[in-house]
């Protein structure tokens, strides 16, 4: 194959399914750069990296290309916008980074003490939570600890409404008996 034009066609994209370097070179060349841009038009923290990420997503599928250069573009755009999809996802799950400025931090380290008690206090909820069937323990933390509200809780547990509510008064009840006996121990 002779790639003379540096333009992706239907014979470049066969040739690069078959394992032709030279052809998948022109597919990158020919790609790269909008595919680039789009990432970093979508927010991407670091573009080159993830067009990186998208032509090594690419390589190994290049066989299956269905379509020609079209189809061809079709999946190396579907696959920049899974990794940019990606990488938000990633950044979301991630704290945000800040400078530590020490003239203007004020905060505190707590003493082993208070880490103590803070661990006892810890165990001590853990254990009271044990004594609860799965159901009702698990609709307690979401709705107390993950702060959400009944209909949330509903939807990720794939119960209604109205069963969550009974699962929270029921569990509600069940700590208030266990304390009240002083079953919980540690």
């Amino acid at each position: 194959m002779t790639v003379s034009d540096q333009a992706i066609t239907d014979a470049v994209v066969h040739a690069a399914g078959l394992g032709d370097h030279r052809a998948f070179a022109v597919i990158y060349d020919d790609l790269a750069g909008a595919v680039c841009g789009y990432l970093r038009a979508k927010g991407v923290a670091d573009p080159e990296a993830v067009t990186s990420d998208v032509f090594l997503g690419v390589l190994p599928r290049l066989a299956q290309v269905v379509g020609g250069a079209v189809g061809l573009r079709k999946l190396v755009f579907s696959i920049a916008h899974a990794r940019m999809v990606d990488d938000h996802r990633g950044r979301a799950r991630r704290p945000a980074e800040v400078d530590y400025v020490p003239a203007t931090d004020r905060r505190e380290v707590r003493s082993a003490e208070d880490e103590a008690h803070v661990g006892l206090g810890t165990e001590w909820v853990l254990a009271t939570l044990g004594v609860l069937p799965h159901d009702q323990r698990e609709v307690l933390l979401l709705r107390l600890v993950a702060d959400l509200t009944l209909e949330q809780v509903a939807e990720i547990i794939g119960r209604s409404t109205g069963a969550v509510k009974q699962l929270q008064r029921r569990g509600l009840r069940a700590i208030r008996l266990v304390l009240e006996e002083g079953r919980v121990t540690l």
